[in-house]
């Protein structure tokens, strides 16, 4: 239905790889889908005479595999365990890489062992925001902030939900976006992977975790690779075991970074818990965009954890308790579940 000129692209696509595949591994090869993506990224597993592979297919039309190269270049300098580059062309738009294995933390975590797998994830985290020049990635600025969450006008409220934002919806939400963007920026500015969550995370023997997709890296605010963490929109925490994972980040990297000895713990919980309203506001709208864009329903189905995070932790602040308010008066959990049931039952979604 939506996809069908992509599918008939998708059709060729994997002649091309094939051939490339044969004149890189050669024959004898098979390969299976690894995993999709929420862009146009799609990574296959190959089997070949050696050791498994993945093959990362960015089509160059769509988007490039320069920003990938460059910033797992970064990465492995700072020692952080990222996928090897075997073999790559560029102007193709395939990359062949080493494999990770196929679990994420996902997958694996759970009460028992979750501490102990956070403490090797925020061991790397300090690893990136301490051992790679955030000048090296591009900045995360206010038109890049602001242009995020608008998405949840744009695809949640108007798409989604068919509401009409009217001047007064839109006066809260503009004052709460401006004093959203201004707690990003006051932070101190560190490199940033921009989605570090358990999906992102592979649970490996050695040097866990490897790290995946971090080809949109950016220069912005120190919380915002916790927040992916730690309020991951596919796993919950207690509030209580959060707030102490994030502390004790904060004790061990203050005396690290420029601009974080004067700050308190409590200011550092604050900075983490508005830049979490800032990134769930933008996971709801580019979640339904995946839908009404892409044709990829299967994220709607995240966006009931994202928004009660948004919810819970909007209240507890003036510069996000208006609209937690307004979006409460307008039943958007309710109007939420109404909107993913007709996509479920419509027979051609997805």
């Amino acid at each position: 239905m939506k996809n069908s000129a992509f599918e008939q692209d998708l059709g060729n696509r994997d002649e091309e790889i094939r051939e490339w595949l044969q004149s890189v591994i050669g024959a004898g090869h098979r390969t299976e889908l690894a995993s999709g993506d929420a862009s146009f990224r799609r990574y296959l597993r190959v089997y070949g005479s050696g050791p498994a592979c993945i093959l990362m297919d960015a089509p160059p039309e769509r988007e490039s595999c320069l920003p990938f190269a460059r910033v797992q270049s970064l990465l492995r300098a700072a020692d952080v365990n990222v996928p090897e580059i075997i073999e790559a062309d560029f102007d193709r738009g395939l990359i062949l890489l080493s494999d990770l294995g196929p679990r994420c933390y996902l997958d694996v975590l759970d009460e028992r062992n979750c501490d102990a797998l956070y403490g090797d994830a925020v061991k790397t985290l300090r690893r990136m925001q301490t051992g790679v020049a955030p000048d090296a990635v591009p900045d995360f600025d206010r038109q890049e902030l602001l242009r995020e969450l608008n998405l949840f006008v744009d695809w949640f409220i108007g798409r989604h939900l068919g509401i009409e934002a009217s001047v007064e919806l839109r006066e809260v939400m503009d004052a709460c976006f401006e004093a959203l963007v201004e707690r990003c920026l006051e932070q101190p500015q560190v490199f940033v992977h921009r989605d570090y969550h358990s999906r992102n995370l592979m649970h490996v023997a050695v040097a866990n975790p490897g790290v995946l997709d971090f080809q949109d890296a950016v220069r912005g605010p120190v919380t915002y690779d916790l927040v992916s963490l730690f309020r991951d929109v596919y796993i919950k925490w207690p509030g209580s075991r959060v707030e102490t994972w994030v502390k004790d980040h904060y004790a061990r990297i203050r005396s690290d970074l420029d601009g974080l000895g004067a700050v308190s713990a409590d200011s550092f919980v604050r900075w983490f818990d508005l830049t979490g309203v800032q990134r769930h506001i933008k996971v709801a709208g580019i979640f339904c965009r995946l839908w009404y864009r892409d044709a990829k329903p299967g994220y709607l189905n995240d966006i009931p954890l994202t928004l009660s995070y948004l919810m819970e932790v909007g209240r507890r602040y003036p510069e996000t308790r208006h609209l937690a308010e307004t979006l409460s008066s307008l039943d958007v959990m309710s109007r939420l579940e109404t909107a993913n049931r007709k996509v479920c039952a419509a027979p051609t979604a997805g």
